[in-house]
């Protein structure tokens, strides 16, 4: 058994994995500071709705950070090379800030609070911006699959601890010393990046701003097949992602389950299987390669889809709900971790700050704008048919895939630099 398990899991061997999980710790752990967590404290110190959902905007750069991103690929920092340096000086700014927002109160100063949700989330899209660049950097083909997985696994982790786990300190140590004591376990992303390797330094940087800017769009749409392969990237999990906008809602109103039950089973067992669907998938991907991978993968992410239907017909039963919430976020991790590698392979290591924020952001460009339909689909066609809508949307991307796989082959055996 260990001579036949080798092949897979000797990838976890490599110290280069152990850096890019400890990366994806620190990539997801400011993203609750500057969202639910600090609108859990202002609703704790009774600040209005309204002031509350405001705030809301502080999440717009995570959106925007395409805008910003040819400016670090062009600008190499005086420190640790393009992409350590970038990575350190964002994470200082963002212990600083969060031990400045820890000192600031939401009753007493408001604008303040806002003012440093919004650059910690500013200086927490621009850490992702490098990370993913350094991710893409410095992973070489084989492993792909598995750093997709554990850096996925670290920034669950990651928001688990700023989210939830950050909520029950409060309650025992207040919301200053919750912030604190972030901010000390966000410096463990420092000690990383320290203890991490620069990617190949052969590697030449954009000379200047234009190029900087119109570099990466005139690599990418030099290659054949760039606009299906556009379109693969915002088809691939659009059915998965439809299905999501409206799983609490069903879970609640539709099947009668407990908010506790939901939190318990849907939260807890989602967030388990999948990391386990994560890192089985990014194992698997070592045997299967990409496209076999994306494949397989999406199928069983649009099948997942139909376990809701079913669960739908049958009405709340315990049973289902395990098995329908395990498989749904199974499938759904082992379909990111080869839509990651996909992205991944798709970068010019010229340009990749760039183009890996501006192709992740097009993969939420579907999303963004088919989910205000949910509610209105539900009303009209009821939850089973909803859920088998979502089905359907998974289809298109799937025959896609089938049309370019000699074009997602030829990125599995080219390393572009």
């Amino acid at each position: 058994m260990k001579k036949y398990l080798e092949p897979y899991l000797h990838v976890f061997k490599s110290r280069t994995i152990a850096i890019v999980s400890l990366m994806g710790f620190a990539s997801g752990l400011p993203l609750a500071l500057s969202g639910g967590t600090l609108q859990a404290w202002m609703t704790v110190e009774g600040i209005d709705l309204k002031t509350i959902g405001i705030f809301a905007l502080a999440g717009l750069p995570y959106t925007l950070k395409f805008l910003w991103s040819p400016f670090m690929d062009r600008f190499i920092p005086p420190f640790l090379g393009r992409r350590r340096g970038w990575i350190l000086f964002t994470q200082i700014l963002l212990v600083l800030n969060i031990v400045l927002l820890s000192f600031s109160s939401p009753s007493n100063a408001v604008m303040t609070v806002g003012s440093l949700a919004l650059f910690i989330a500013f200086t927490s899209a621009s850490q992702d911006i490098v990370i993913d660049a350094y991710r893409t950097d410095v992973l070489q083909e084989k492993e792909r699959g598995v750093g997709a997985a554990v850096f996925v696994m670290g920034y669950r982790v990651a928001t688990l601890i700023s989210g939830a786990f950050a909520l029950i300190m409060s309650d025992y140590i207040g919301w200053r010393n919750t912030y604190l004591v972030m901010a000390l376990i966000m410096f463990s992303g420092i000690l990383t990046t320290l203890l991490a390797k620069e990617p190949d330094g052969k590697v030449i940087p954009p000379s200047s701003m234009k190029e900087a800017v119109w570099g990466p769009l005139k690599d990418y749409f030099s290659r054949e097949s760039a606009i299906a392969l556009l379109l693969l990237i915002v088809l691939y999990k659009l059915g998965d992602a439809f299905a999501g906008t409206l799983t609490t809602p069903f879970l609640l109103r539709g099947m009668g389950f407990t908010p506790s039950e939901v939190g318990t089973i849907n939260k807890g067992l989602g967030f388990l299987s999948l990391i386990i669907g994560a890192t089985i998938g990014g194992t698997l991907m070592i045997k299967l390669g990409l496209y076999r991978a994306l494949l397989l993968f999406g199928i069983l992410q649009a099948v997942s889809n139909l376990s809701f239907m079913v669960l739908a017909w049958i009405g709340k039963s315990y049973g289902m709900l395990i098995f329908t919430i395990a498989f749904e976020n199974f499938s759904g991790g082992m379909g990111t971790a080869a839509f990651v590698s996909l992205i991944m392979g798709m970068c010019n290591h010229r340009f990749t700050a760039t183009q890996y924020a501006l192709l992740s952001s097009l993969a939420a460009l579907g999303r963004i704008f088919i989910a205000p339909s949910s509610g209105f689909l539900v009303e009209s066609i009821g939850w089973p048919g909803f859920f088998f809508i979502t089905f359907i949307f998974s289809i298109p991307g799937l025959l896609l895939l089938y049309k370019l796989r000699f074009s997602i082959l030829n990125i599995e055996e080219i390393k572009i630099r």
